[in-house]
């Protein structure tokens, strides 16, 4: 118990060192565009089609089961703001970030931990080069660039999903659906949507990349490293949402109807 608590608090202060670098190098350092782009489409190329896939069932979950619940209420002409504030303010960030963190975190502790298998860390190093500043910064900043572009993707694809289910399926009138995106929802919403999906999406770069960069043992020692540090940053996030939303809904009044 003693060793893997010791184990836990190395694991928490190093990826809290390394996001302070890559913070720090962000802004002194000469930006990698070459790697940036290249890592931004690979992301983007594993992550795009998945995200539209879970988007749509985000939507029509949300859709359907607010649609009864209002009809049983009375109050059917707000399913529509009530579906599309549930998906701008949590079903998207929640969607994109283990999107990332199940993807793009997985890809990068892989790709990280196969060069430090192969020793390729520890020639960087000895050359001069910081493995955090040529490899860790452009994949962060790609992963947080890509995490609010699919969050986008998010957001449109569940509120088309919403409207498909709510007004063809369940019968609701359009206009009262369209009309009713502001009862609710508002631009702090979508804002703070954005946010949460940069922060997430940063996070689960960190962790994919400390993880890999610590990784030991072979191969075996990559794989389980590429599972920790997914399962750690599903857990990461889902604590940092949970303290967001509480923190924005104490800084921002909510409207009501």
């Amino acid at each position: 118990m003693a060793v893997q608590f010791a184990s836990l608090v190395r694991g928490v202060g190093g990826m809290g060192l390394m996001t302070g670098e890559v913070v720090k190098g962000t802004f002194t350092t000469k930006f990698q565009t070459r790697e940036f782009l290249e890592q931004a489409w690979f992301i983007t190329s594993v992550t795009m089609m998945p995200a539209v896939l879970v988007s749509i069932p985000f939507g029509a979950v949300i859709s359907l089961q607010v649609g009864n619940l209002a009809g049983q209420l009375g109050a059917q002409s707000f399913a529509g703001a009530t579906a599309v504030l549930a998906v701008v303010r949590e079903a998207a960030p929640m969607a994109a970030a283990l999107i990332i963190a199940g993807a793009a975190g997985s890809a990068i502790c892989s790709d990280m931990g196969s060069r430090k298998i192969r020793e390729e860390i520890d020639a960087m190093e000895v050359l001069g080069i910081d493995p955090v500043i040529r490899l860790v910064i452009p994949r962060v900043l790609a992963c947080l660039f890509v995490s609010v572009m699919i969050n986008g993707i998010v957001i449109a694809t569940g509120i088309g999903g919403g409207y498909f289910f709510t007004v063809i399926v369940q019968g609701g009138s359009a206009g009262a659906f369209l009309s009713s995106f502001t009862a609710l929802a508002s631009l702090p919403d979508l804002y703070i949507s954005m946010v949460k999906s940069a922060v997430f999406g940063f996070l689960a770069a960190i962790i994919g990349a400390y993880n890999g960069l610590n990784a030991q043992g072979g191969p075996s020692g990559v794989g389980r490293a590429v599972n920790e540090a997914v399962i750690i940053a599903f857990m990461m996030l889902f604590v940092l949402n949970s303290i967001m939303t509480a923190v924005y809904f104490q800084i921002v009044p909510q409207d009501g109807l």
